[in-house]
């Protein structure tokens, strides 16, 4: 006695497509991660390796020595100190500027999804536009406006430059993140006597963590890896990672050296991407719950 064979469709389906979506976000993987695992692979080649001309081929006789030479002794123009003077710079740079823009921005999003005015509507128009504009067009009436209060190419100047950039951007995520918040909360915390401040710093703010933390990570990966903003307002004593790197890869004095070109590429991306991995998951959690939706 025969049986016939019953196929479920909507199992079959189920298990196509999820071999689909597996067999993309392997494929996306693979076309980010192989640049980054060949920056890495020929990092740690010695020269005489590079200049075999087969960068695809693995390290015979993997060694640090371009990590070591990028991080303390490779010459960045007049001096060889390698990136690790830009490393503080980048780190006293990035950490108020990421803390004021996100703190000022959530206090503005807040205070334009309460404002329930057609003023409010406008001022949400005019900040979008502002992040429409490339901030390569204010460079000029940045740096007039610097000058005039003493400010230009200074620590405190590069700080303010990075937040009033980041504020249209943060003031958008927060104020989409506000407006789906259940207006009651903040009602009921009227209610008892907390003025607005008091309700945002005690209400609102712990309710926060999700677009905190992905507002966080985003200002923070831009910041670190703006280039253009610290060449021309931080001045010499505090150029960042990045303009450290710039200078060590176009530096003319000596032989060109690939491998400690790109063995200072990975140690500046290193900072993002242990931010990233260490808060990665809120970061996805914040996007899953709705942290930039609107």
């Amino acid at each position: 006695m025969s049986h016939a064979v019953h196929v479920d469709r909507p199992v079959f389906g189920q298990r196509v497509a999820r071999f689909g979506l597996y067999a993309f976000l392997i494929v996306s993987a693979a076309f980010f991660l192989l640049p980054l695992l060949l920056i890495i692979s020929n990092s740690l080649k010695p020269l005489e390796e590079i200049r075999q001309g087969n960068l695809l081929a693995l390290p015979v006789r993997p060694t640090f020595d371009a990590w070591i030479t990028a991080w303390k002794s490779a010459c960045t123009g007049l001096e060889c100190g390698g990136v690790r003077p830009g490393l503080w710079n980048s780190i006293k740079i990035a950490v108020p500027s990421v803390a004021i823009s996100t703190l000022v921005g959530a206090l503005n999003g807040y205070a334009l999804a309460q404002w329930k005015s057609r003023r409010a509507n406008l001022i949400m128009l005019l900040v979008t536009i502002g992040l429409f504009i490339p901030y390569q067009a204010m460079l000029y009436p940045t740096v007039k406006i610097l000058s005039s209060m003493g400010l230009f190419r200074t620590y405190a100047g590069i700080v303010l430059v990075h937040v009033v950039y980041g504020l249209p951007y943060t003031t958008l995520l927060f104020r989409n993140f506000y407006v789906g918040v259940p207006e009651e909360i903040s009602r009921a915390a009227r209610m008892e006597g907390a003025s607005f401040l008091r309700t945002f710093r005690s209400v609102i703010l712990p309710i926060s963590t999700n677009i905190l933390v992905v507002v966080a990570i985003l200002q923070f990966t831009g910041i670190w890896n703006d280039y253009l903003l610290g060449l021309i307002f931080a001045g010499n004593d505090n150029l960042p990672m990045t303009v450290q790197l710039t200078n060590i890869v176009n530096n003319a004095r000596g032989s060109v050296s690939p491998n400690v070109n790109m063995a200072a590429a990975v140690i500046t991306a290193i900072p993002t991407l242990v931010v990233y991995f260490l808060s990665g998951r809120y970061f996805v959690r914040g996007i899953a719950a709705g942290a930039v939706k609107g």
